[in-house]
């Protein structure tokens, strides 16, 4: 609860002055990734991939309690827990892919993912960058969600090389709420995030190309309800953090009303999880 008030009192201003390094959001470079290349040789990178290290420098978007933009911040910046304990808060999403058949794509993060390495977790979980496609510019909900969706394209094909293409035609998203939460990885990192839930549906008579990127996903499998629950029973198997608290709290549920989520989506509501 202390750390709850810690996080809401902080406004957009307080979060600048703790955290020099961010760039205000009225200067933010509309790229992906920060002027300044973060070092392999930096300690908090010792015995990294190299590639997961060049990813760390992206420009995440930094956050006030009620999701509003202050800044981009780089990845080591917002996933180092010195910094999260301090309140740093950014924006991420986790999509949820579900076949004709009603089954899950789930995926194993790969050994080498700097956070959560080797865990299990929904379809793909990511950050919309600060960038004006992906930030959703005019400060309203549609507009944040909007920026998300074209994030979650984005990292389904860096991911699990599932084309942009297919997924523009194949299925649809959507957007069901946001949940924030905050949990430790493995030392020094963690996240604390306003989380996008996002469902998609493939289509009908449709398919979405998989193809892994096996510097990002060490393995995938397609899920019912009844097999994941079965799953979680065995103890050789270890999930992220934000998925458990997705299935203890909503993806039951919705995954029974895949056939209609219109009384499920477009939550404006954040879900506190802290």
């Amino acid at each position: 609860m202390e750390y709850r008030k810690l996080v809401e009192s902080l406004s957009g201003d307080d979060i600048l002055d703790k955290f020099p390094e961010i760039i205000p959001l009225q200067k933010r470079p509309n790229t992906h990734s920060s002027n300044e290349e973060v070092s392999k040789e930096d300690n908090v990178f010792s015995g990294h991939d190299q590639e997961q290290i060049r990813l760390m420098n992206e420009n995440c978007i930094v956050l006030d309690w009620e999701d509003e933009a202050v800044g981009a911040g780089t990845k080591k910046l917002c996933h180092l827990m010195d910094n999260i304990n301090k309140g740093l808060l950014h924006r991420a999403f986790s999509v949820f892919i579900f076949n004709e058949a009603g089954e899950l794509l789930l995926q194993q993060r790969a050994s080498e993912k700097i956070t959560f390495p080797d865990l299990w977790t929904n379809t793909c979980c990511s950050h919309p960058l600060c960038v004006d496609d992906e930030l959703g510019v005019d400060g309203t909900l549609p507009s944040k969600v909007a920026g998300v969706k074209t994030a979650a394209s984005r990292k389904l094909e860096h991911e699990l090389g599932i084309p942009e293409g297919e997924i523009a035609t194949n299925g649809k998203f959507h957007f069901l709420n946001r949940i924030h939460y905050m949990a430790p990885s493995n030392e020094p990192w963690g996240e604390h995030e306003i989380d996008y839930i996002l469902f998609y549906k493939i289509e009908s008579g449709k398919k979405l190309t998989v193809n892994p990127n096996l510097n990002e996903v060490r393995d995938f499998c397609w899920v019912s309800a009844d097999k994941l629950k079965q799953m979680f029973q065995d103890p050789n198997l270890k999930f992220t953090p934000w998925f458990k608290i997705i299935c203890e709290s909503y993806l039951f549920q919705w995954w029974n009303q895949l056939d209609d989520l219109s009384s499920v989506e477009n939550d404006t509501e954040i879900h506190r999880m802290l």
